[in-house]
């Protein structure tokens, strides 16, 4: 077996059945996701891809988050190299999203614990969603003057309705993991020996043929890949223009400034801003 890649902020493990497992481990900041964060997730993505050992891939966290979104933070307008570091991570975004679009293998994501914005919408990117009972879901996009990403501005409505997506991509409703499960978007395993639970599933998948799954995955996804890709591309240049516009910046303003004084009454416990 060759050696398998290292990064940041995720950890990759291959069993020998061929399951990989891709684990978001920041568990001290709620897996909140930094620009190295996404950059990971994408080289992760691609290695799983392309590696000839993988045949099950599973995405998951470690703590009691699977990922509280994107980590939000006031930019530094001291830094020369501010608008190039800024559109290098939104084609980093944008990539990750199409690698998942495109994925030919049997993707799985396996919800630990809470999941939030980007976390919550790239779910319906994967084949297959498992989560912990106790997991709730959000996309909190229109507190922050932001708007769908993901490709959930498509699958959303797909999977669970409109009223439903609408409630979640427009008022910003948590969702538990009952509710997700009773809309078709998940299902939900008992927290003990969840781990354990979802990478039995993963190694009995794997088991079959490879390329017989890689078809009919095509099959099942490639009739909407155009569709999606086409999706991401506007959702993207929409969210630049939201989180460049005067009331987006405003509102996460607010945002960073109300988390500040959260932490100041909780000192010395730390929590991440994040989405």
């Amino acid at each position: 077996m060759s050696s398998l890649p290292t990064f940041e902020t995720i950890n990759v493990t291959l069993s020998p059945n061929g399951v990989a497992e891709l684990c978001f481990s920041r568990p001290d900041r709620y897996n909140s996701l930094i620009p190295q964060a996404y950059a990971d997730w994408l080289s992760a993505l691609q290695w799983a891809a392309k590696d000839d050992q993988v045949k099950v891939c599973v995405l998951t966290g470690r703590g009691k988050y699977y990922t509280s979104g994107q980590e939000l933070a006031m930019p530094d307008f001291e830094n020369e190299n501010l608008a190039e570091d800024l559109a290098r991570q939104r084609l980093t975004t944008k990539n990750l999203v199409a690698e998942m679009i495109r994925f030919p293998k049997l993707l799985i994501g396996a919800v630990n614990g809470h999941c939030i914005g980007f976390g919550t919408t790239t779910l319906a990117l994967c084949d297959v969603v498992y989560s912990v009972p106790e997991a709730t879901f959000s996309t909190p996009f229109m507190k922050l003057g932001f708007c769908a990403e993901g490709c959930s501005s498509v699958l959303f409505p797909r999977i669970m309705g409109n009223s439903k997506a609408n409630e979640m991509l427009l008022l910003g409703r948590r969702f538990s993991a009952k509710e997700m499960e009773e809309c078709g978007f998940l299902r939900t395993l008992t927290e003990e020996g969840f781990k354990d639970h979802v990478l039995t599933l993963a190694g009995q998948a794997a088991e079959f043929s490879v390329e017989a799954m890689k078809v009919t995955k095509e099959l099942v996804r490639g009739v909407d890949r155009e569709l999606l890709i086409k999706t991401n591309d506007v959702e993207m240049e929409r969210l630049v223009e939201r989180m460049g516009s005067t009331d987006s910046f405003e509102s996460i303003q607010r945002f960073v400034e109300d988390s500040r004084k959260k932490k100041a009454a909780k000192k010395p416990n730390k929590k991440p801003v994040s989405l």
